[in-house]
């Protein structure tokens, strides 16, 4: 793993949601780990990683201050913060930048060079002919929020929105400037190959989410177990050149700090 920095994500030490004021207030609707992260940002640096990302709701519950001692503390670097958004919806979609602004504010204070986003809503009717366009536009916007904070923005596919699979993730990179973040696991759910989809958008990628995923019953996973084999990812990622930050995310795990490890240990081994 040489030339590689290696992140993991918090999202694993407690149950996952959303903030539940954002019900009936957008600009509230954060995505939420419910547990310490504390304890988080200290099993992640015992495993042996570098640095972390958050959710913005996370983040934003600390101010700069008493989120840098915590980094301090375990010996760990921001990376970036996760936020999400419907943004094909007009009417809401200015709520929804202000909240992403308020996490690359927080992202900027701690000197962390990326802003992730997600989403692209899926109508409970179907898809319209526009909302890639609409996407794209909101996505153009973040790319802005973190130009104006030196910040590179990313967009992550996310099985549920709009943007799933490979042809999807070629369209939406057609359409706008955004950095492209591959999330391995989420690319071969939507019936991709991630060590194809890597290397065809090379330029467009300076930030890596990876994950392991089993198909049934559907779960994500350590990187050392599953229905998808990292090994080719990881030679992408070689053939690339890349040499940036790359994440380890694991949903859920009912030992967090053993999922760690063991993708760790996994990664170590490769």
């Amino acid at each position: 793993m040489e030339g590689w920095k290696l992140g993991y994500q918090a999202n694993c030490w407690g149950p996952l949601g959303g903030n539940a004021v954002g019900v009936t207030s957008i600009s509230e609707l954060t995505y939420r780990t419910f547990g310490s992260m504390e304890a988080a940002l200290t099993d992640i640096a015992a495993a042996g990683y570098q640095g972390v990302e958050l959710f913005d709701g996370n983040l934003l519950d600390f101010s700069a201050a008493e989120f840098q001692r915590l980094l301090d503390q375990a010996g760990l670097s921001l990376i970036a913060a996760y936020s999400g958004a419907n943004f094909i919806f007009r009417e809401i979609l200015d709520e929804e930048l202000g909240r992403i602004r308020r996490a690359a504010d927080r992202i900027a204070e701690l000197g962390a060079p990326h802003l992730v986003v997600g989403g692209g809503a899926k109508r409970r009717g179907g898809t319209q002919e526009d909302d890639c366009a609409r996407l794209a536009e909101a996505l153009e916007a973040v790319v802005s929020i973190a130009r104006e904070r030196g910040l590179s923005a990313h967009y992550h596919p996310h099985l549920t929105t709009i943007i799933e699979g490979p042809s999807d993730v070629r369209r939406i990179l057609s359409e706008t400037s955004i950095n492209f973040c591959p999330d391995t696991a989420h690319l071969a759910a939507a019936g991709g190959d991630p060590a194809a989809i890597i290397r065809e958008h090379a330029d467009r990628i300076t930030y890596i989410h990876l994950k392991g995923w089993q198909k049934e019953p559907f779960a994500f996973t350590p990187l050392d177990r599953g229905d998808l084999d990292s090994a080719p990812i990881l030679r992408a990622i070689r053939d690339i050149g890349f040499d940036g930050w790359i994440t380890v995310e694991l949903d859920a795990w009912d030992d967090p700090r053993k999922g760690a490890e063991l993708s760790k240990s996994y990664l170590d081994r490769n």
